[in-house]
């Protein structure tokens, strides 16, 4: 199977896919999400050339401003944030497309204002009728929005022309919401024009799984439960959290992280190998995993959630959960969650699936690691390899980008003596272009309408399927276990693993 980087011409993987005529209409500009990602994502593709020169952007909120207000909002979120240097030159002709539409969700007028402004670009920018509507905005509102975007005639493309919608995660907060979320977008655009963001996926090491899995034939013949022992997967981060107290309480770690990133990570890991790259061949695959995903019959036993308590944490004192503000002292949702998930097909029978992530934790770091079995029979003495532990093989995502394989080796020396060793590539320092940041490739592939890198409704609900009767547990379980901010979670994590005979890594 060829990888080919979604960024390349699948003809030629020397030359940059280009966007062609397009525009977008940004909801939520006000927002963290648009100033430190979106509105950076997009003057860095076009200072790399991969937007056409009439790219425009149209901002909504509930603010009182003029185009130039909103062009300086964007130039600020640029210069604090872009990956790439600031060039005036770039920076002109991208501004000269930058339109700002006042108004609320529900209010009529804006949303004609807004079909008069896409009508107006059309004409001045050669946009050719093609918009793309990123909904930065909670998803509460996606329903109003989509619903104004029908009514005012913005969702219809005219002939040779298309429209699209973008929407961020949470994608629903179980599966009935989830359910509902989906109708409602479907109601409006075609399942093709729907773009479910998950960032993760837009990570290069991420899609690195697929190349390394099915590129390389020597980890394919070891990648089934005859050789694989366990996989973990993590998503760990130093950091509380933060501002985010609005969000954040009643979500939980477990429905803001392992719904979408942590089971899209498993799938990918656990997939077969897809007849092509391209978006409804890996969906199948994709689908085919959380269709086989199963949960433990005890989840008391195989399941931990915890919250974060005050501690120390990158060498500062930090508070704890319940200390933050804008959080209930009565709160009982989680900043740590860890579930076993077991894919119940022929490849992965009798190898658990753990996924855990949280907040406050020991450092900053996101992994998967499929941790071989032992040799059946090892030749040495129980004194030469006391210190050897299991093969490994671990993906970094983030940061640090790159593999480590851990294996034994021969101490130096006229004894035989084993201890672990590991090989280690790094992104950095193999390859000199450097990768796209995950808004950018997922920005690109929505002007491009390639949707490989997004998850469909079908995943979305199936993830909560998994999902929702861990979180029914937990509901009637009361509080979380606390555990010290700076540390690797609750002690009920450490035991959920030991019971299955088992320990977590310390990445």
């Amino acid at each position: 199977m060829t990888y080919t980087n979604p960024l390349r011409d699948p003809q030629d993987r020397r030359l940059p896919r280009i966007a062609g005529p397009c525009g977008m209409v940004l909801f939520g500009v006000t927002g963290d999400l648009s100033r430190k990602k979106v509105m950076p994502a997009i003057y860095d593709l076009a200072n790399r050339g991969l937007l056409p020169p009439g790219f425009s952007l149209v901002g909504f909120a509930r603010r009182d401003w003029a185009d130039q207000d909103f062009a300086q909002i964007v130039h600020d979120a640029v210069k604090e944030h872009a990956r790439t240097p600031f060039r005036e030159e770039v920076w002109k002709q991208l501004s000269e497309g930058f339109r700002f539409v006042p108004g609320n969700f529900d209010d009529d007028d804006a949303f004609d204002n807004l079909r008069r402004t896409v009508e107006e670009l059309d004409q001045l920018r050669g946009t050719g009728g093609n918009m793309a509507f990123y909904l930065a905005i909670p998803p509460a509102f996606f329903g109003t929005v989509v619903g104004q975007l029908k009514e005012h005639g913005l969702a219809d493309p005219g002939p040779d022309q298309w429209r699209r919608v973008v929407v961020e995660k949470p994608f629903g907060h179980d599966l009935k919401s989830a359910q509902e979320l989906n109708a409602t977008l479907a109601g409006v655009f075609p399942s093709g024009s729907v773009f479910r963001i998950d960032h993760y996926l837009g990570k290069e090491t991420v899609q690195n799984i697929l190349a390394m899995r099915f590129a390389n034939n020597m980890f394919e013949p070891i990648w089934n439960s005859n050789y694989v022992d366990h996989v973990q997967i993590t998503m760990a981060e130093d950091i509380g959290i933060g501002g985010r107290a609005g969000y954040y309480d009643g979500i939980g770690a477990a429905r803001d992280v392992i719904q979408n990133h942590l089971l899209q990570l498993m799938a990918l890991v656990a997939m077969e190998e897809p007849i092509a790259f391209d978006a409804e061949s890996l969906r199948i695959e994709k689908q085919k995993v959380l269709a086989s995903a199963k949960l433990p019959a005890r989840l008391d036993l195989s399941t931990a959630r915890g919250q974060y308590m005050p501690g120390w944490a990158g060498g500062e004192k930090v508070i704890g959960f319940l200390d933050e503000e804008g959080i209930k002292k009565t709160s009982t949702t989680e900043t740590f969650a860890a579930i076993t998930v077991n894919v119940d097909t022929r490849r992965w029978a009798g190898v658990p699936f753990y996924l855990r992530t949280g907040k406050r934790l020991g450092r900053r770091v996101t992994e998967v690691a499929v941790v071989f079995k032992k040799a059946p029979h090892l030749p040495f003495t129980s004194t030469a390899t006391e210190d050897l532990t299991q093969n490994a093989l671990v993906i970094r995502v983030q940061p640090d980008e790159g593999m480590t394989m851990r294996f034994g080796a021969k101490v130096p020396g006229t004894a035989m003596e084993i201890r672990d060793v590991n090989m280690d590539f790094a992104y950095g320092g193999s390859f000199t272009e450097a990768s796209a940041e995950a808004y950018e490739r997922l920005i690109l592939d929505v002007l491009l309408g390639d949707p490989p890198l997004f998850p469909r409704h079908e995943e979305v609900e199936l993830s909560w399927k998994i999902l929702d009767p861990v979180m029914e547990h937990w509901a009637k379980k009361g509080k979380p276990d606390p555990y010290d901010s700076g540390t690797w979670g609750p002690e009920s994590a450490d035991k959920m693993m030991a019971r299955d005979g088992r320990t977590w890594r310390r990445p």
